[in-house]
């Protein structure tokens, strides 16, 4: 077979497809593009947004805690906390597809924590759908699913990823 076949059968027809899934993350991937300045997050809407300056980059309809209105107190409360927040460190080998670590909690909640005699809990993340499940993530992201950590589809995760750097600020609000 000549090249030029092989070409126009085997590799032309599969290219809309593949720019279409790399040329957003090749984009996102810019030093220009890159480095959103907070993440903001609105618990009542079940929204993320993406902020560089005063301009929103990116939006994402989330997946919250079991029982989502009010403040993170206690471990197994379900609840997505709310505040001010650092992205302190990425984590790409949990049992979601990657995940962004959130400074939860932080001196205060634990003060709070234990004057109530109860443990604040931790360990709550931006992450992406559960290992195995990723082509579910359009269902279950109309569902509030997690023990407290904001999810994502697998596809923004890998977007957040791009955009979100270690270091970042996350206000989460109801």
């Amino acid at each position: 077979m000549k090249y030029s076949q092989y070409l126009r059968k085997d590799i032309l027809p599969g290219m809309p497809v593949f720019l279409l899934l790399v040329f957003p993350l090749l984009v996102l991937s810019l030093p220009g593009y890159a480095a959103v300045d907070l993440v903001k997050v609105d618990k009542s809407e079940r929204m993320m947004y993406l902020i560089k300056g005063n301009q929103v980059v990116k939006q994402f309809r989330i997946a919250l805690g079991a029982n989502p209105k009010g403040h993170k107190r206690q471990r197994g409360d379900e609840k997505t906390p709310e505040g001010t927040y650092t992205l302190d460190y990425k984590k790409e080998d949990s049992s979601f597809y990657r995940a962004m670590h959130i400074s939860y909690p932080n001196a205060q909640d634990i003060a709070n924590a234990r004057r109530a005699g109860v443990s604040p809990g931790g360990l709550i993340m931006v992450h992406g759908q559960k290992n195995g499940f990723g082509r579910l993530g359009h269902v279950a992201q109309r569902f509030n699913w997690t023990d407290g950590c904001i999810a994502l589809t697998n596809r923004e995760m890998d977007e957040f990823m791009a955009l979100v750097k270690v270091g970042t600020t996350i206000r989460i609000e109801w």
